[in-house]
């Protein structure tokens, strides 16, 4: 698959929306292990005012629909997660300008997402937070050739599991699970989770 249309784009994050929805008991019980429990509902609302906000406001390139989702989650979601995952939505805007969606496109919003978030969060890889998953995948994408859009989601899908996976053996750094110290050991960081769901559900939409 060579590239998505404006509708592609808008099937593929609501794609992407609609399984984090469906998680959302899974992402609650993870956030029990290590935080306050609310990720779960957090992540619900503000994925489904996405989903509305992809249906229902203009775009005219692909990156607006993904400040369009950014901007709902950043406004409905509530907390640090939904401030988090709000910013990398708009921050995997920026560098889509062009009305469809190509595979050095995706790579590309992949990049300006974790940038944006590290930028406004400060997290690094190892603190045990979504940027573990999602710097996962913008290092798995880096190592597909070729300009086959469902190969990089493919790699992007992959490479977030196995760095939300690898979460479970990180002491966190940054966030409410902090101050647990070591007992964060043996439990896998919630938002990583939520990230993972995202981009299986990106290449779901493109199977």
């Amino acid at each position: 698959m060579d590239s998505l249309d404006l509708d592609g784009v808008k099937r593929l994050l609501t794609t992407a929306a609609d399984r984090v929805i469906a998680h959302r008991d899974l992402l609650t019980k993870a956030d029990q292990a290590i935080g306050d429990g609310d990720h779960g509902v957090a992540m619900e609302r503000g994925f489904t005012a996405a989903c509305q906000a992809i249906e229902t406001k203009p775009a005219q390139t692909a990156g607006d629909v993904f400040k369009n989702a950014g901007q709902a989650i950043l406004g409905q979601s509530g907390g640090a997660s939904g401030a988090v995952f709000g910013t990398f939505f708009t921050g995997a805007a920026k560098p889509l300008s062009q009305p469809s969606l190509d595979a050095a496109g995706y790579a590309a919003a992949l990049s300006a997402g974790l940038a944006a978030v590290q930028a406004r969060g400060k997290a690094k890889p190892g603190d045990k937070t979504m940027v573990d998953a999602l710097a996962a995948a913008v290092e798995a994408v880096h190592g597909v050739a070729g300009g086959d859009l469902r190969a990089v989601a493919a790699a992007a899908a992959q490479g977030a599991r196995a760095g939300s996976e690898a979460t479970k053996t990180m002491v966190a750094r940054t966030g409410k699970a902090k101050t647990l110290g070591d007992r964060s050991l043996g439990h896998v960081d919630p938002g990583s989770i939520t990230l993972a769901l995202v981009l299986e559900g990106c290449f779901e939409a493109l199977k």
